[in-house]
């Protein structure tokens, strides 16, 4: 089987992801960095600072508060105090623990210095010599030149008397930064590469979770990709994968072909096994399909029992030869669930581009073809334009009608059913129409005859039953008790699970109407009767469509629990024998407990004689045309 390059772009896209992801990491981990060094730096500074404060305060306290003994500052010192700062800071001064010393009174003025000078040093007027004044000691790093590294440590510490205990004066300390700095800048290197560890494993557990991110991503994208493109239950490409890669086949200008398979008889297996039977065989035809074909042939699932293949590089003898021989595979006996059984396959095959170049043209084609294999007895049929091109061409309706479900082109007009005795609209009889994209809108003689051959009469009457219901809904929510009335066909009765279908889809309050054409009731009569009692026992009314147009028994009427009867339109032009059939009619009816609906009603006249013949309801263009659900409230005031 054809394989995309998904993969390996996947592969791509994610290493891709991944290298974003580690780069878009990166730069909150640097700035988290960034932050930390500038605040170990801050903090080492600091540190400086605080040393240099204690510093000071030793001296202050150890050294200049002793050899001051409590002077006024204001008035000076004496000789001996000088002589007694001068001994107690020299040794300090020597040593080079102090580079420089004032110490001043609160009006700034120099009382002391260690080189003599009586002016210079910080202004009175900056905060830091405020601070000192109030009794708080200041630090700050000052650049200075000549100093070893370049910085030294301002201190401003205020002297305290040691009576008092009050500040008496500024000391002005230039301590050495140098050995402070260096003691540090070890302790910083410890630090950074402390933090460097810590940050290179943050960054790698960031790492990690990206690529465990990233991984986690690429496989759920992927998954997502697979799961939108595949079939969840045999793991086949989709339709619309299908439709791609047909997209591709068919612009490589080469020979080959489109083939729809249709498994026959796969709905009797899901009846009678059930649907985890239904399951096994497809996955069991799948694993057939996938080894009789080659290695560059597509098998795609489009639906239900429905797969399609794509052919490359074959000619019709070519492409006869390869399905023979995947036929034969497909019909070999298999057991499920302890029954042997063995399943045949239609096969409708399209060639390109003999038969068309654009995927949508070749599925119809093949479709067709399909069909026809089916109403005929050969399995495997190329598409042949003039075969199919009947008057009616039925095959190629089922196969866009195929289509028009599932691209929801149905819509539904209704037509209102009128009590005579007072002109209320008591119900509405559902009537089907398809918007067709290219014919427009046409009406149920087009496509309906094509449905009644092929098993799209069972979705088409579930779509409508469904819709029918749903705008019941919400015309009985606007005030409107009117029932619905929806036609069905010989083929809905003959299946079983039909009866039980309409009764989930149906619940009570809600009126409903079911019309059968008496063609339906005469045919088949015990599966249609038993429907129609399992029917009409979950209180879902019943109808005989077109009354007279058939053949009906009185015996088979008899049986069938009825509610109403519809005399079909070639009885309502007036006349003598048809003024005695309905009345005749008419009676049986009402003996049988059924209401009679006059259908074809288009003129007054029409509409009093039948009036006069008994008739209860009547319908017909004299009272409204079919028409769109959203136009029905406007049929209140029908005549």
């Amino acid at each position: 089987m054809r394989r995309g390059r998904g993969g390996r772009r996947g592969t791509r896209s994610g290493s891709r992801l991944f290298a974003i992801y580690s780069v878009v990491s990166l730069l909150p981990v640097g700035a988290l960095g960034l932050v930390l060094l500038s605040g170990v730096r801050g903090d080492a500074a600091k540190q400086g600072q605080d040393q240099g404060k204690a510093q000071a305060a030793v001296i202050a306290e150890m050294a200049i508060a002793p050899a001051l003994d409590d002077a006024d500052l204001t008035q000076g010192i004496t000789a001996g105090q000088r002589d007694s700062l001068a001994k107690a800071t020299d040794l300090a001064l020597y040593h080079g623990s102090v580079l420089r010393m004032r110490l001043r009174n609160f009006n700034g003025q120099v009382i002391f210095s260690d080189d003599g000078s009586t002016s210079g040093g910080v202004p009175v007027t900056d905060p830091a010599f405020q601070s000192a004044s109030l009794g708080t000691s200041a630090a700050t790093l000052v650049r200075d030149a000549e100093a070893p590294g370049g910085q030294i440590i301002q201190v401003l510490q205020p002297v305290f008397a040691r009576a008092s205990g009050e500040a008496i004066g500024v000391l002005e300390l230039y301590l050495p930064y140098d050995k402070i700095a260096a003691r540090l800048h070890q302790q910083m290197v410890v630090t950074y590469r402390r933090l460097g560890v810590g940050l290179g494993l943050l960054y790698l557990a960031v790492s990690l979770i990206s690529w465990s991110t990233t991984r986690s991503l690429r496989r759920y994208a992927a998954r997502q990709a697979h799961e939108a493109l595949h079939d969840g239950l045999t793991g086949l490409p989709n339709r619309e994968a299908f439709r791609q890669r047909a997209a591709d086949a068919v612009g490589e200008r080469r020979d080959g072909a489109v083939v729809v398979v249709d498994l026959n008889r796969f709905k009797e297996v899901n009846d009678t096994l059930g649907h985890h039977a239904g399951d096994q065989l497809l996955r069991v035809i799948t694993g057939r399909l996938r080894s009789a074909l080659r290695a560059e042939d597509t098998v795609a699932r489009l639906g239900g029992d429905e797969f399609a293949l794509i052919l490359p590089g074959l000619d019709a003898a070519g492409v006869r030869t390869l399905l023979e021989r995947v036929r034969a595979e497909l019909t070999r006996e298999m057991v499920l669930d302890g029954v042997p059984l063995s399943i045949e396959a239609s096969f409708g095959v399209a060639l390109y581009p003999a038969h068309g170049d654009d995927v949508e043209r070749l599925l119809r084609h093949a479709d067709a073809a399909m069909y026809q294999g089916k109403r005929g007895a050969a399995d495997i049929v190329i598409y042949s334009g003039e075969r199919v091109a009947q008057p009616t061409q039925w095959l190629v309706v089922q196969a866009e009608l195929r289509h028009a479900l599932e691209r929801d082109e149905l819509v539904l007009h209704y037509q209102p059913k009128v009590r005579l005795a007072d002109g209320v609209v008591t119900g509405v009889e559902a009537l089907v129409r398809w918007q067709h994209p290219e014919r427009g809108l046409l009406p149920p003689a087009a496509f309906l005859p094509a449905a009644e051959q092929s098993g799209l009469i069972e979705p088409l009457t579930a779509w409508v039953l469904r819709r029918a219901l749903a705008d019941q809904r919400a015309w009985t929510a606007a005030g409107r008790d009117w029932a619905v009335s929806v036609n069905v066909s010989a083929r809905n009765l003959e299946t079983p699970s039909f009866a039980s279908s309409v009764i989930d889809l149906w619940n009570s309050p809600k009126r409903l109407v079911l019309e059968i054409t008496e063609t339906a009731v005469v045919d088949d009569v015990a599966a249609a009767q038993h429907a129609l009692r399992e029917l009409a026992a979950a209180g879902i009314g019943l109808s005989v469509d077109d009354f007279g147009a058939g053949y009906t028994s009185l015996g088979r009427l008899r049986g069938v629990p009825l509610t109403e009867i519809k005399i079909d339109r070639s009885f309502v032009e007036e006349s003598p024998e048809n003024r005695a059939i309905v009345r005749g009619v008419v009676a049986l009816a009402h003996g049988l407990g059924c209401r009679v609906t006059a259908e074809g009603v288009e003129t007054a006249e029409v509409a009093a004689w039948v009036a006069a013949a008994g008739c209860d309801d009547a319908q017909g263009y004299f009272y409204s045309r079919p028409v769109p659900w959203a136009q029905v409230p406007t049929l209140e005031g029908v005549r």
